[in-house]
């Protein structure tokens, strides 16, 4: 039986390393001895440093790597997690329908994954759906304090021209507040 070929992809964004603590030379290693450990081939390793797994789109060195996919190269994608290739259910599912017409599978290092039966599939899925909801119920939270301290009075940005703060909240700056009338009188 000949040997798969492996893409190995990493990804950071810049928040994540600093969150997180694994670089990208930190999850090459890992992959690295991991298609060791499997015994497949390195085809490329791929790397997007400091870009949101927020969309498949906006990612080169990804779509380089689903390029060599659809070209027949590559029959496993090795990730150190499944959130460095993605936090969407909806890209997770094109991901997983590109993989499978290509005969090509997924494997997470530190998840546990592996799409080639349809239980690692089945598993795939439903932690991208745990994922998801977790964004999107930080994101809720955030909007929810947000609104509570504006309500409050404090501000949540930095500088707005026209004002300036004192006690936490936001008042008129009268050296300012002229640009800004100017600005809406000929707006």
């Amino acid at each position: 039986m000949n040997k798969k070929n492996a893409a190995i992809y990493c990804r950071v964004s810049t928040e994540d390393q600093a969150r997180e603590g694994y670089s990208l030379p930190e999850q090459q290693e890992k992959l690295k001895d991991l298609c060791k450990y499997r015994d497949y081939n390195i085809y490329d390793i791929y790397e997007d440093a400091g870009i949101s797994a927020k969309d498949m789109e906006h990612r080169p060195q990804f779509q380089k790597m689903l390029e060599s996919v659809r070209d027949g190269k590559v029959d496993v994608i090795v990730a150190y997690k499944l959130d460095r290739l993605t936090r969407s259910v909806r890209d997770l599912e094109i991901l997983i329908s590109e993989l499978e017409k290509y005969e090509c599978s997924l494997e997470c290092a530190m998840d546990d994954i592996n799409t080639s039966t349809a239980n690692g599939r089945f598993f795939v899925r439903m932690l991208t759906v745990l994922s998801q909801l977790e964004i999107e119920r930080v994101s809720e939270r955030t909007k929810f304090g947000m609104v509570g301290a504006i309500k409050d009075g404090h501000i949540p940005v930095r500088k707005i021209l026209g004002f300036m703060r004192k006690d936490k909240k936001l008042i008129i700056n009268p050296a300012e507040s002229e640009i800004v009338e100017r600005i809406f009188d000929l707006y």
